[in-house]
Order: structure tokens, then sequence, then C-alpha cells
């Protein structure tokens, strides 16, 4: 069995829980030949996406990314049964439907190395997580102590799959068991798409964020789909 997550205090030291490997994408080499009637040259192949993509403040959403996904509950944040978070941007604490204008909290690595507390993503930063088909906002951080650029989210993502970013995202659970919203953190975790700075017309699932009416809502893969 995995480990529960673990305390959070604003700044979150996630579980690494039982990666459930999710889906790949992979990229296809291929050739093309051309043969042109008129004289001509072809200019060299694009470069692919890095992994990681820098922080946007355009509107266009980017390509899907590969990320690795945690996620933190009611249960297990600091104080126990709070919904605390350390940047407040939409909510006051961590909460969320999940629509574009309400998205859910999401907490990012950070760090302390200037003497000032950078996080990996601004606080505000929207993204979209097809698997739980839901629009996230940057306001919490995760990594605990006073080197948290030491920690997990900012470091360590590349350890549990093709990712070199780690977001871990709030789901609730207050109206649930511990060990409900633990399984559901589980189902959560894996390598999925994410995409920073999305569009505001990707499917958003019903109900009021991750946990709602008794149940988990994720596992519905990564493809993007729009209204």
């Amino acid at each position: 069995m995995t480990k529960p997550p673990c305390p959070r205090s604003g700044r979150r030291a996630p579980v690494v829980n039982e990666v459930k490997g999710g889906p790949r994408r992979s990229l296809l080499a291929g050739t093309l030949l051309m043969v042109l009637a008129v004289a001509g040259c072809s200019g060299p192949p694009e470069s692919t996406q890095p992994p990681q993509p820098p922080p946007s403040t355009g509107t266009a959403d980017t390509a899907g990314e590969d990320v690795y996904i945690t996620a933190y509950t009611w249960h297990d944040n600091t104080p126990p049964g709070s919904p605390i978070i350390s940047n407040p941007v939409l909510h006051r604490t961590a909460g969320g439907t999940g629509t574009y204008d309400d998205p859910v909290t999401v907490a990012v690595g950070h760090s302390l190395e200037t003497g000032e507390d950078v996080l990996d993503y601004p606080a505000g930063t929207r993204l979209y997580v097809p698997d739980v088909r839901r629009y996230f906002i940057v306001e919490d951080t995760c990594g605990n102590g006073d080197e948290p650029e030491d920690g997990p989210c900012h470091t360590g993502a590349e350890e549990f799959g093709d990712a070199s970013v780690w977001l871990d995202l709030w789901i609730g659970g207050e109206e649930e068991s511990e060990d409900f919203a633990h399984e559901c953190a589980r189902e959560v975790t894996g390598v999925r798409t994410v995409v920073f700075d999305p569009a505001d017309d990707y499917v958003v699932a019903e109900g009021d964020g991750v946990i709602h009416d008794g149940e988990c809502d994720a596992g519905y893969g990564d493809d993007l789909i729009k209204w």
C-alpha cells in the first residue's frame, strides 16, 4: 500500500504516491522528401517543445505537456482539517469548482535561494488537466523547510516518468473520510497531460471540484476536448 499524503503548512511536501502510469505521448520521427519543380531549399526541422514550458502572459494555450501530478486534501493540510494556502488569488482558502472562471487551487514548487520566496509559476497562472477535466490556478506552494528548492515539486519530477514539472492539485475531501480522500489522491497521481495558460473552452466535468457528491471525479484520460 502506498503512503498517505504528508502534512502540509502552506508550503507542502506532497506524498510520493504510486505512479499509476498515465498515458504517454511519443514523438514519431519521420522523413519528408519533397520534389520541387523549381530549385529551392529546405530548412532544418523545427525543434520540439521543451518538457517544461515557461510561464506565459499570453492568452493562447500552449501544447499539452507531460507533468507529474500529485494531490493533497483537506485531511493532510496543516493544520489538519484546514484549507489554508500560501498565495491566494481568487480564493482566500483552497477551493474552486474547476471552471475557467472558478479554477481549483494548485500548489507549485518554490525556492528561497535568493532570500525571497519565488514560485516556479507565478501565482494566478491558470492550467487545465484533462484527466480530471478541470481548470486550476496557482495559489499555493509545496515543499517545506528553509530550502524548499531541494524538495518535492521544485525538483524530483523526472524520477516518476517522462516529466520535468511537478504539480500538486487540491482535491478537497472535507466531507469524505480520510481514507476516501487519500484513495482519490492516489487515483489522481501520475504523469498526466497539462495545458498551461489554456483557452477557456475545454470541457469541464460537472460537480464542484475533483471530490464531490461522494465520488472521486478523475480518470478521463489525456485527450484535450473542447466544447
